[in-house]
């Protein structure tokens, strides 16, 4: 596809000469406008995507107007209402499909402000044959963030008109967002007459058929968790925006519904999630009422507002919707119409994914990878470059502080230096005896602690715990700090410091990062008791009294899963292995003087 680029100072100025992209700087923020028909639109999308990623790195926003002439003369054209017909709800999913296979790093987002059905009016050629002239812009909508660029598929007739078609293109969304004073022009010139003429009369004719108007509703209803929205959310929240005309109510799981959620640990906040969907909803839609509330049970309000027409499922949440029929019908009220929307296929999904785009996948995608970045520990010497690993009892941290020591890294094992700390003659040793006494049931015939008896006696007493851990802690951290010193003098690169109790001891600040590994507490509770021994109800005590992992996620630079199979785990280590390499690299070179 063929890009030309043309960049003004302001949308009134005269248009500059063309540059060319490759000379050109990326914009954070672009606006695509749309204007083939709506039954070209398909074959346009995936490489209309291609080049707009380009050129934009990171919110792209999507204007439609088929059939918008910006090289006619005859005035300056202005946006139009267009109808929500069918095969704009089948465009809006194969867009959202398409950008997640060709711009998955894009958030994409499909505007309807000029959307909404009206009367049955003539057609005409200023609205490709699917709105009526109105103007669905009073004034320039805000977005969340400002347009830096606008783009669009508009096909010139002859390159010489560039200039004019870019500063009409400029002036025209001016008049339908706030953007940027300066912004810029590009034209993309998708070579699609090809495709175009491959498509069989049957196929158009299909695509025609499909041009009926949709059937709206007052009010419309979904549910979900939206975590991380993704494309299949997006889908669900733009149609579900097509059919409502007044109130959309949105379900956002919490607390007992997240409970079984694959990786629960990673799933953003409520209040997180809530303010990503109002500002989604917002620049899609501004004219309709939003309400998001809460969903602690599967129903919500779905079952008890009598003013609600419509649920949105898919053909996977179908059940879900005829269940609150259901309860609807037991509470007097009438059911629903349930509108099925297609599930979105993930083209990038591995085998222990599921096919469709989902948030389980893309969670299980940022394991191994920087949620965080780490603080600032100038007070820390950037070699070795020290890991605190940490995780709860049976998260199978210590198997992978053995794969990162296969890898390289010098592993710390701070269990086994608290071993050391109660040999006699140590001074936790004899602190410990001084605090909890000196008695045969403490010491064992060799004079070392009891450790077993030393925790009979501090289970279920915090401030005797406290009393010991006092002592403890201390003098592990001194000797984790002697190993690291160790290493740096024999030139390794990386410690991984293997410690339970990491968080806990406050050891954040004699690392430069914290991995944490998680498992589901019900995984955990069956490895502890059969590798300890131990009864179910002792192994969930033990798991109460340590910090839950949600918790120790919230303090965690990398997060770590050994739910799945050996193999699963040692991909998640390496890519955190490999990660970490080009961190240590690049905080390298910044930290050299300049040359």
């Amino acid at each position: 596809m063929a890009i030309s680029v043309i960049k003004t100072l302001c949308v009134a100025c005269v248009p500059a000469p063309v540059t060319h992209l490759a000379n050109m700087s990326m914009f954070s923020t672009g606006i695509l406008v749309l204007t083939s028909p709506l039954h070209t639109l398909p074959l346009r999308i995936a490489p209309v995507l291609s080049s707009a990623a380009q050129v934009v790195e990171r919110t792209l926003y999507v204007h439609l107007h088929p059939g918008l002439n910006l090289g006619a003369g005859g005035g300056q054209p202005r946006p139009v209402f267009i109808q929500p017909v069918v095969d704009l709800s089948s465009l809006i999913t194969g867009l959202y499909s398409n950008a997640a296979n060709v711009c998955g790093h894009l958030d994409v987002r499909v505007l309807l402000t000029n959307v909404r059905a009206q009367p049955n009016n003539a057609s005409s050629p200023e609205t490709g044959g699917t709105g009526v002239a109105c103007n669905p812009f009073p004034s320039p909508q805000p977005l969340s963030h400002s347009p830096e660029v606008v783009l669009t598929d508009y096909a010139l007739q002859d390159p010489g008109q560039s200039p004019l078609v870019a500063q009409c293109l400029q002036r025209y969304t001016g008049h339908c967002y706030v953007c940027t004073p300066g912004l810029a022009s590009v034209l993309l010139h998708p070579q699609l007459q090809k495709l175009e003429e491959e498509v069989e009369e049957g196929q158009k004719d299909d695509w025609d058929s499909r041009s009926e108007r949709m059937e709206t509703y007052s009010e419309v209803v979904v549910g979900g968790t939206f975590d991380r929205l993704h494309g299949a959310h997006k889908t669900l929240l733009n149609i579900s925006c097509l059919l409502a005309n007044k109130r959309f109510l949105i379900g956002v799981c919490d607390q007992e519904l997240l409970k079984k959620k694959v990786l629960k640990e990673l799933i953003e906040p409520y209040a997180l999630r809530v303010q990503r969907l109002q500002e989604f909803l917002q620049d899609v839609k501004p004219s309709l009422q939003y309400e998001i509330v809460p969903l602690s049970d599967p129903f919500g309000p779905s079952v008890i507002d009598a003013q609600l027409q419509c649920i949105v499922v898919s053909e996977e949440t179908r059940r879900g919707g005829e269940a609150v029929n259901k309860k609807r019908l037991e509470n007097g009220l009438p059911g629903l119409v349930l509108h099925e929307i297609q599930l979105l296929k993930d083209a990038h999904h591995t085998e222990m994914e599921e096919e469709k785009i989902s948030s389980s996948s893309l969670r299980s995608r940022l394991l191994g990878t920087l949620l965080t970045d780490p603080k600032n520990k100038s007070h820390l010497p950037l070699v070795p470059y020290v890991i605190g690993l940490t995780g709860g009892s049976g998260s199978g941290k210590s198997s992978i502080a053995q794969q990162l020591e296969a890898l390289g890294a010098v592993r710390i094992d701070s269990d086994q230096l608290g071993h050391e700390t109660y040999r006699p003659g140590e001074v936790a040793y004899n602190r410990v005896l001084e605090e909890f006494g000196s008695g045969a049931d403490l010491i064992n015939e060799d004079k070392t602690i009891n450790r077993r008896a030393l925790g009979r006696k501090v289970f279920g007493n915090k401030e005797r715990l406290k009393a010991l851990t006092d002592i403890v802690w201390p003098e592990i951290a001194l000797l984790v700090k002697e190993r690291i010193q160790q290493a740096r003098e024999e030139g390794k690169q990386v410690c991984v410091v293997d410690a339970a109790v990491l968080l806990e001891a406050g050891w954040t600040d004699i690392v430069h990062e914290v991995w944490v590994a998680v498992i589901p507490e019900e995984e955990a509770v069956s490895r502890i008791t059969v590798r300890d021994g131990v009864s179910q109800e002792d192994a969930v005590r033990r798991l109460q009294s340590q910090w839950p992992n949600t918790q120790q996620v919230e303090q965690a630079n990398v997060v770590l899963c050994t739910l799945w199979e050996p193999e699963i785990t040692q991909k998640q280590v390496r890519k955190a292995w490999d990660l970490l390499q080009k961190r240590i690299q690049q905080s390298r070179e910044g930290a050299k003087p300049p040359s």
